[in-house]
């Protein structure tokens, strides 16, 4: 699933000081522990957002996708919808009293209903579906590229498009999405990054570096897939991660780190 490009290697670069031609003095953070939670370990995360109390998550595969919803503090099920087998799940986000969620190489969307997760309609859209978010205004799609879809939440149909860079270069393989205050943060596919997003510019405006999260809970990292899920609490400001079979789903606060004189 989803290829690997040069671009996930500008950030990586980035955290570990490596030298660039374009490297600037985009801000870093880190990341304290508030609490750990259990996570279903078979949960393949898509999508993951906090609304009411509860979490909302999506799951990927074949034959394993669903939307669920789940207890914060067990990490219990207590509520899922499977999707048909020939859909592969992705990302996740809730609108008024629905939930939207995509498909990775389908082109199809489903509306559920938040209360009963009964389908109310299906919408399309062309290319691959990764992640989603809402801003309150409109819903926000990334597809693996550069490009963030800007979508009208009541016909889904895309409205407007604005182009992800890092230092004047772009940034592709943007995975599951997350509104946090007036900010877009993206989960990188196959990094341990998180992109913080001026979603109107497109330009990131820093990088969250969550290595070593499972790691230090004692977790076999060998057992679990990349990091992936984002939710956010904007009552409480609580800021939620978890990753693909991870048995574990954190909530953190960022951590400044000293800024790193430009070479």
């Amino acid at each position: 699933m989803h290829n690997t490009t040069s671009a996930i290697l500008l950030s990586s670069a980035l955290l570990s000081g490596v030298a660039l031609p374009v490297q600037a003095a985009l801000p870093v953070f880190g990341y304290s522990i508030v609490h750990t939670y259990p996570h279903d370990p078979a949960a393949f995360t898509q999508g993951l957002l906090y609304r009411d109390g509860f979490l909302y998550e999506s799951t990927g595969l074949n034959g394993r996708s669903s939307i669920r919803k789940v207890k914060l503090e067990t990490g219990k099920v207590l509520q899922q919808k499977a999707l048909p087998a020939e859909y592969f799940g992705e990302g996740l986000t809730d609108w008024n009293d629905a939930l939207v969620g995509i498909t990775w190489q389908t082109q199809t969307g489903f509306v559920f209903d938040l209360a009963s997760f009964e389908l109310r309609s299906k919408f399309s859209y062309p290319g691959e579906g990764w992640g989603l978010a809402q801003d309150g205004k409109q819903i926000i799609l990334s597809d693996g590229s550069a490009i963030l879809r800007r979508l009208d939440p009541v016909t889904l149909k895309e409205v407007s498009r604005v182009n992800v860079t890092a230092d004047g270069i772009p940034l592709t393989q943007i995975n599951e999405l997350e509104w946090v205050g007036n900010e877009l943060f993206a989960n990188l596919w196959q990094t341990n990054t998180i992109a913080r997003i001026d979603p109107v510019s497109g330009k990131v405006t820093g990088w969250i570096d969550l290595a070593g999260l499972l790691k230090s809970q004692g977790v076999d990292e060998g057992s679990a897939d990349v990091l992936n899920g984002i939710a956010y609490d904007a009552k409480t400001k609580r800021l939620f991660v978890t990753g693909k079979l991870w048995p574990k789903l954190f909530e953190i606060k960022l951590v400044p780190r000293p800024a790193v004189a430009k070479r």
